[in-house]
């Protein structure tokens, strides 16, 4: 916080919030227009100022001066999102800026200037460059500190160095933006900036705080900290045009060869390898077509061309899907192919595998998986994700060969490893989780302690389970069990003993919503050929849903 401010160029887009609203959603900006947030005014049109709409009126006030005012909703993300394009268009002029809030960013002024010719000829640049680009109209203020720069911009002005402080004297406290303070300084008789800073910093500090100190050393044109510069990011896009339309598999082959091996050398320019690829295709009769394809392991060259070969080929061939449906072909060859890494990391950051470091004989099953998606479809592919629950079949989630490997319920942490469990066939197969069972989980009361069952059945199978002198066994409502029980059997199949038991494990789930309520308790049982099952019984009901090794 020491030393002299630096000689900051400020860009400022004059009713941004109004502009982005226009941008994004089509609202008129030179209608009259008024952008709010808790019922009261945050920004309003030139139009609607000239109606006599000022900023913090209340709506009712507001529609009262212009009954022709268009109301927008003050919405954060769409006021970052459209000022995007302007920080880019800044970017493409000048290095290291900082965006202060949508509608407003900053750099420093001197190497612009020394580059461009003076400060002068740098904010004109600038603003030609944005007007051009995005056709947006904005301001530049130059002065020493990126507040004073702010309050420079509201009339474009360059503030010459060391007046600053001069600058900043003749302005009213109300430019410090903080109402509470300013409320208080007026009453105080403190009506400018140059009054706030000639008081002592030892009494502005005692008296207002920490918030009023720092605004005492911005009103002395003095800045709190230094600029915070952004990087701007990398483009790692490879486009290729083709002036005769790819209509053929083979060209399609070579194109994406040829365009795979660029994405490949400059990732590796950058240190940075892909992990999930977006490839994007447009016609000859301007048909965008677009995909994702996520990999967990690292997409070499050879793995980003089989991608993009077994894409095009299944949008040129219309390959049959499930169920003997057949995707639309494109009306038109391929004119231009656009891949887009759409998840990177530093290629020393993805750790190895669960059995070793990445091969030719994991990188082959990758291969030969996401072939199988490409023809079949997502679906046709899954792995395990194990999660949360009080059954097995709650723990288990099956999702999509390459998808996020996110749990439905609170579960266990992730495995330290890039590569997941080997998929099963089809959804509807059995899932295996004796391989994780020993994996930590948060508490679940009336879960079945371990070790967890080797086999799940996708559905439970009807048992009946009787007692010595042949009596059904029922459970209580108080978890009562009648007698112990000797024997078990599973549909229409022949009784077998029972060696041993335990339990029961009582669950009583979603009570509250009648439809979707669970009152069930659970059994492990041991019977006399060695075979260990979990047992449920629900409504008097005893069902089979898991078998042990």
């Amino acid at each position: 916080m020491s030393g002299a401010p630096a000689r900051t160029l400020l860009l400022w887009c004059p009713d941004w919030p109004v502009l982005a609203a226009e941008i994004v959603d089509g609202v008129p900006a030179t209608d009259p227009v008024a952008v709010l947030h808790a019922n009261r005014v945050v920004a309003c049109s030139e139009r609607a100022r000239a109606e006599g709409v000022r900023r913090g009126l209340r709506r009712r006030e507001a529609q009262g001066r212009c009954p022709q005012l268009t109301v927008v909703d003050h919405d954060p993300a769409r006021d970052a999102r459209a000022f995007e394009p302007v920080v880019a268009a800044v970017e493409e002029v000048v290095a290291g800026v900082e965006v202060i809030r949508p509608g407003a960013c900053a750099l420093a002024a001197r190497g612009p200037s020394r580059y461009l010719g003076g400060e002068e000829a740098a904010a004109e640049r600038i603003v030609e460059h944005v007007a051009q680009t995005c056709a947006v109209e904005s301001q530049v203020g130059i002065a020493d500190g990126v507040f004073a720069a702010g309050l420079a911009a509201r009339d474009g002005r360059l503030v010459p160095p060391g007046g600053t402080p001069e600058f900043l004297a003749g302005l009213p406290v109300e430019a410090l933006g903080r109402p509470t303070l300013t409320d208080l300084l007026r009453r105080l008789g403190v009506r400018t900036l140059g009054d706030f800073a000639a008081l002592p910093a030892g009494d502005v500090l005692a008296r207002f705080g920490f918030d009023g100190a720092l605004a005492h050393r911005l009103a002395a044109g003095r800045d709190h900290r230094p600029l915070a510069v952004r990087q701007p990011p990398a483009d790692l896009t490879v486009t290729a045009d083709h002036d005769e339309p790819i209509d053929r598999v083979d060209a399609a082959a070579f194109a994406a060869r040829t365009l795979a091996e660029q994405l490949h050398e400059r990732l590796a320019a950058h240190g940075l390898a892909c992990t999930r690829l977006g490839i994007e295709a447009v016609t000859a009769h301007g048909q965008e077509l677009h995909r994702v394809w996520r990999h967990d392991g690292l997409l070499t060259a050879a793995a980003i061309a089989d991608r993009v070969r077994w894409q095009l080929d299944g949008w040129l061939s219309g390959s049959n899907g499930r169920g003997g449906a057949r995707p639309a072909r494109p009306t038109a060859g391929i004119i231009r192919l656009r891949l887009v890494p759409d998840g990177v990391l530093a290629q020393a950051g993805l750790q190895p595998g669960l059995w070793g470091e990445t091969g030719e004989e994991r990188e082959r099953a990758h291969r030969a998986l996401s072939r199988v998606q490409g023809i079949l479809g997502p679906e046709a592919v899954v792995t395990a994700v194990l999660g949360g629950g009080r059954s097995p079949a709650d723990q288990v989630r099956l999702v999509p060969w390459g998808d996020e490997r996110l749990p439905a319920r609170p579960g266990p942490p992730p495995l330290p490893t890039a590569e997941p469990p080997p998929p099963a066939a089809a959804p509807e197969r059995a899932v295996s989780t004796r391989s994780r069972a020993s994996a930590p989980a948060p508490p679940w009361p009336g879960r079945i302690p371990p070790p967890a069952p080797a086999v799940v059945l996708p559905t439970p199978l009807p048992a009946a389970v009787h007692d010595a002198a042949g009596e059904p066994v029922v459970v209580s409502a108080r978890l009562a069990v009648s007698a112990a029980p000797a024997r078990l059997t599973v549909g229409t199949g022949r009784p077998a003993e029972i060696a041993g038991w335990v339990g029961p494990w009582p669950v009583d789930e979603r009570w509250w919503a009648p439809a979707e309520a669970c009152r069930r308790a659970r059994f492990q049982v041991c019977l006399a050929d060695g075979a260990a099952l979990l047992l449920a019984v629900e409504g008097g009901q005893w069902l089979v849903e898991a078998i042990y090794d």
